[in-house]
């Protein structure tokens, strides 16, 4: 047992073996998931709150999936029609769900910070589906299952994480996680949408993707996130498309087996031209959501486990 905590709240905590124990049994989980038959009773008996105070497609459906797929009952919460629209303070939602002794919330929410308050107000696993530019851990560990089943090892590869850098989690989270499993983390794209402590990060910076690209295993392109831009970050998604949008011709400088990812929802056009996101030799993109429910019954399995063990302890 490597991986012992009672939240999935982000990377940065983890050690090196608990990403390596959530990433095996993960690996387990897509195997059977490929079977026609896959009962799996871990958490029956449990119940799993969804609450996504932001819109999604894939993480909710992911997590929803993987819940019902290990035997739990899933609820998914409509915060947009929810009491927080009436002015209910985010604790007070946490205690009124506490009151209904939820075994595993999973929250997404705008605010850097929120799901770590939540999790410190409620007496069940957390597990953080996206805050606000925080981190999304399972992203990061879906991203990371994609690239080790890929090719072939987490470990000594060159990754160039390219595009919106400044507004992601998704980069963030898989920084660290790919920091920590001793890789060589490049980060390409426009000075405008760098962290303001990129220097701190111990990463290569790359304004330019011929150089950015030059010789790497994987290229992870991100969504560019105009709904938290307040400012003039790009001149105008053609330009943006010129200078950093993957095509043929960008991805030619990367390694000849250099695989392609991208978290989602794409914009076509913009942070990677369609030819490339639909070549089945280059793309993983299928393959990540694919992992991604892989990932998430992993993390919700191994939190019950915990949980199971702390209140035997306890008893």
């Amino acid at each position: 047992m490597s991986f012992t905590s009672q939240h999935l709240l982000g990377i940065e905590p983890l050690r090196q073996e608990a990403i390596t124990e959530i990433l095996d049994l993960a690996n387990a989980y897509v195997e059977q998931n490929r079977k026609s038959e896959r009962p799996d009773p871990t958490l029956g008996g449990l119940t799993q709150i969804n609450m996504f105070f932001e819109n999604s497609t894939r993480t909710q459906a992911s997590f929803e999936l993987a819940g019902k797929r290990l035997g739990a009952v899933v609820m998914n919460m409509a915060m947009q029609a929810s009491s927080i629209k009436k002015g209910e303070t985010l604790i007070d939602t946490a205690l009124t769900l506490n009151a209904m002794h939820p075994d595993l919330l999973v929250v997404r929410h705008p605010q850097s910070g929120a799901v770590d308050l939540l999790a410190q107000k409620v007496n069940c696993a957390v597990l953080n589906a996206g805050d606000g530019r925080h981190e999304h851990p399972t992203q990061a560990l879906l991203d990371a299952l994609t690239i080790m089943r890929a090719k072939g090892r987490l470990h000594r590869l060159n990754i160039a994480i390219c595009g919106d850098i400044v507004h992601s989690r998704v980069a963030r989270s898989n920084l660290i996680l790919l920091g920590k499993m001793e890789n060589r983390v490049r980060l390409v794209g426009p000075a405008t949408l760098m962290p303001p402590d990129v220097a701190e990060l111990g990463v290569e910076v790359y304004h330019d993707m011929e150089e950015g690209l030059r010789d790497v295993d994987v290229v992870m392109m991100l969504r560019l996130q105009k709904e938290r831009m307040d400012g003039g970050f790009i001149p105008s998604e053609r330009e943006y498309y010129h200078r950093y949008g993957l095509d043929r011709a960008k991805l030619g400088f990367a390694k000849s087996d250099a695989i392609v990812m991208h978290p989602g929802p794409m914009n076509r056009g913009v942070e990677i031209d369609g030819e490339i996101a639909d070549d089945i030799n280059r793309s993983v993109i299928q393959e990540q959501v694919e992992m991604g429910v892989g990932v998430r019954m992993a993390a919700m399995h191994l939190l019950a486990r915990n949980m199971q063990n702390q209140k035997g302890v306890m008893a």
